[in-house]
C-alpha cells in the first residue's frame, strides 16, 4: 500500500486558496510577463531596424533587414531560450528553485538594458551586438520556464493547481499586450514631436535620426517588470517539496510552510529519511527505471510541445499578409518610419486583445473542471480543423470579399492554441515527474517546444515562399507556397492529437501521486484513501 504523504505536503495539497497563492502567481507571473514582452517586442521594431540600418538611396521601397540578418535578430533569442531551459532546468533541481530563480531574473534585467544599448560604427556591428545580448536575454528567459512552473506547482493545492500554473503562463498574454501598448505610446510621442513625410514623398527624411531611440527604448523597458519583482522573488521561501524531498531538510520545510500557511506543522525527519531510501526516490534521469516509469510521459510532453510550437510560431508567416489585406498596415512606402512602428504595434495589440489573451484565461477557468487532457485534445483538434479550413479553399480566402472570414478563422486557430495545448504543454510537465527531476524534465519539454518554435518561425519562412522564385520575397529561394504550408501545419496539429494520448491526466491528484514518489518497498503504487486524504487536517497552534 502507498505510504501516507509528509504532513507538510498534505498541508499544501489541501490548503484553501489564500493570499500566498495569489502572491506566488504574481511573482512567478511577472517573470512570464517580462519573457513575453522581451521575446515578442522585437517583431515590433524589425521593420524600423531595416529602415535605419539598411536604407538604399534611390530604392522604391524602404530598407529591410536581409533574410539572414532578420533570421538572426528574430531567432537568436529562441536559441538562447532553448539553452537556458535545459541549463537552468537542470540547475533548479541541483541548487534549488529559489536560488536559480534570482539568477535568471538578474540575467534578464541586464540583457534587456544591454540590448537597447547595442553599439557599433556600422549596421553589421550594431546587429551583431544586438544579437549577442538577445541571446543572453533568451538564456535568462529560458530559465524562467521550468522554474516558474515548478515553483507554482509545488506551492499550489491539488484542487486548483492547474489554474494557478496556467495563470502564471497566461501572464504571457499581458506581456504581449503591454509590448504593443508601450510601442503605441512611444511611437505616438515621437510622431507628435518629430513629424516626417512618408517614404514616397521624401525617402531620406521619412526616417528621422531620433527614430534610433524608439527601438532602443522599447527593448530596454523590458527590464522594468523583472527588476521590480526581484526583491519579492528573493523573499519567497524555497518550496517545501524541494526542501523536504530533494534537500531532505524536514525541519526547514516545516518551518517555511508553517509561516506561509500560518499553522503548526510537524517536521517528520524520520519519514523524510524513509522516503529518501525508497527505490522510487533514488533512480536518475538516464536510468532504466526512469524510462520504464516516465519515459512515455517525457516523450508525450516533449513531442506535443514541439508540434504545438511549430504551428504556434508559424503565425508570423501570415500575420503581415493578414494585416495588409484588411488595411491595418498600408504599403511601407506610404508611411514614415515611426508611423510604421505605430501601425504594426496597433495591429499586434488588437490580435492579442481579441485572440491571445482570452484563450489563456479560458484555460485558467476550465483546466481544473474539464482537465488537462480534454483541453489539449480539443485545442489540437480545432487547430487541425481551422488550419485545413484555411488551406483547402485557400484561393477562396485570397479574394478581397472573403478576407474578414480569413481573419476570423485565423484568430480562432490561435484562440484554440491558447485555450488548448499552448497552456497545457506548460502545465503538465510541472506535475507528473518526481521532485528531484521535475525542473529538469520541464526544461527538456520546454526546450523541445522552443526547437519547434525555431522550425515554425524559420523553416516555414522559407517553406511558405512562392513556388515561382520570381514571386518569392527578396533574398529567399522558391518554397512550396502558403497553401501547402497550411496543409503541412494541419498535419502537424493532427500529430499533436495522437501524441496527446501519451500524456497522463493530473487533475485533482497530488504531485507525489502523479510522480509515484510515495510508493511502498515493493514499488507498488496504490491510490491513497481519498476520504482520509481530503479530510486530513493540520493541527492549529
Amino acid at each position: 500500500m502507498a505510504k501516507d504523504n509528509l504532513q507538510v505536503l498534505n498541508a499544501l495539497d489541501v490548503a484553501k486558496t489564500q493570499w500566498y497563492h495569489f502572491t506566488a502567481i504574481i511573482i512567478a507571473g511577472m517573470g512570464f510577463f517580462t519573457d513575453a514582452y522581451d521575446l515578442f517586442c522585437i517583431s515590433l521594431v524589425t521593420k524600423l531596424l531595416g529602415r535605419i540600418y539598411y536604407h538604399v538611396d534611390g530604392a522604391e521601397k524602404p530598407g529591410t533587414l536581409p533574410p539572414n540578418v532578420s533570421a538572426a535578430v528574430n531567432g537568436v533569442a529562441f536559441c538562447g531560450t532553448l539553452a537556458g531551459q535545459l541549463f537552468f532546468g537542470w540547475l533548479g533541481d541541483k541548487m534549488g528553485r529559489k536560488r536559480v530563480y534570482g539568477m535568471t531574473l538578474m540575467l534578464m534585467v541586464i540583457a534587456s538594458v544591454a540590448s537597447g544599448l547595442s553599439f557599433g560604427h556600422n549596421a553589421k556591428s550594431v546587429m551583431a551586438t544586438l544579437c549577442f545580448f538577445r541571446f543572453w536575454l533568451g538564456f535568462g528567459i529560458g530559465g524562467d520556464y521550468p522554474l516558474s512552473a515548478t515553483i507554482m506547482s509545488e506551492y499550489a493545492n491539488k484542487k486548483t493547481r492547474g489554474a494557478f500554473i496556467a495563470a502564471v503562463f497566461a501572464m504571457q498574454g499581458f506581456g504581449i499586450l503591454a509590448g504593443g501598448i508601450f510601442a503605441i505610446i512611444i511611437a505616438s510621442a515621437f510622431k507628435a514631436k518629430f513629424d516626417a513625410p512618408s517614404y514616397e514623398v521624401d525617402a531620406l527624411r521619412s526616417t528621422v535620426p531620433q527614430a534610433d531611440f524608439v527601438w532602443r527604448i522599447i527593448l530596454m523597458v523590458g527590464a522594468l517588470p523583472a527588476a521590480l519583482t526581484y526583491y519579492w522573488r528573493m523573499k519567497m521561501p524555497e518550496t517545501a517539496r524541494y526542501t523536504a524531498l530533494v534537500a531532505k531538510n524536514a525541519k526547514q520545510a516545516a518551518n517555511d510552510m508553517s509561516k506561509v500557511l500560518q499553522v503548526d506543522i510537524e517536521a517528520e525527519p524520520q519519514k523524510v529519511e524513509q522516503l529518501a531510501q525508497q527505490p522510487a526516490n533514488t533512480f536518475g534521469l538516464f536510468s532504466k527505471q526512469f524510462l520504464r516509469r516516465h519515459g512515455l510521459h517525457l516523450l508525450g510532453t516533449t513531442s506535443t510541445w514541439f508540434l504545438l510550437d511549430i504551428a504556434f510560431y508559424s503565425q508570423n508567416l501570415f500575420q503581415k499578409d493578414i494585416f495588409s489585406a484588411i488595411g491595418w498596415i498600408p504599403a511601407a512606402k506610404t508611411m514614415n518610419a515611426i508611423d510604421e512602428v505605430y501601425r504594426i504595434a496597433r495591429a499586434q495589440t488588437l490580435i492579442a486583445l481579441c485572440s491571445t489573451v482570452p484563450g489563456y484565461w479560458f484555460t485558467v477557468a476550465f483546466i481544473d473542471k474539464i482537465g488537462r487532457f480534454a483541453i489539449q485534445l480539443m485545442g489540437f483538434f480545432f487547430m487541425t480543423v481551422f488550419m485545413f479550413a484555411l488551406a483547402i479553399p485557400y484561393n477562396h480566402w485570397t479574394h478581397k470579399d472573403n478576407r474578414i472570414g480569413f481573419v476570423v478563422m485565423y484568430s480562432l486557430t490561435f484562440f484554440f492554441a491558447n485555450f488548448g495545448p499552448n497552456a497545457t504543454t506548460f502545465v503538465v510537465p510541472a506535475e507528473i515527474f518526481p521532485a528531484r527531476l521535475r525542473s529538469t524534465c520541464h526544461g527538456i519539454s520546454a526546450a523541445s517546444g522552443k526547437l519547434g518554435a525555431i522550425v515554425g518561425a524559420f523553416g516555414f519562412l522559407y517553406l511558405a515562399q512562392n513556388q515561382d522564385k520570381a514571386k518569392a520575397d527578396a533574398g529567399y529561394p522558391a518554397g512550396i507556397g502558403v497553401k501547402n504550408s497550411l496543409l503541412v501545419l494541419g498535419g502537424i496539429n493532427f500529430l499533436g492529437i495522437l501524441f496527446t494520448f501519451l500524456v497522463p491526466e493530473s487533475k485533482g491528484k497530488s504531485l507525489e501521486e502523479m510522480s509515484r514518489e510515495n510508493e511502498d518497498e515493493n514499488g507498488e503504487m496504490q491510490e491513497l484513501d481519498q476520504t482520509s486524504y481530503e479530510n486530513r487536517t493540520v493541527p492549529l497552534s
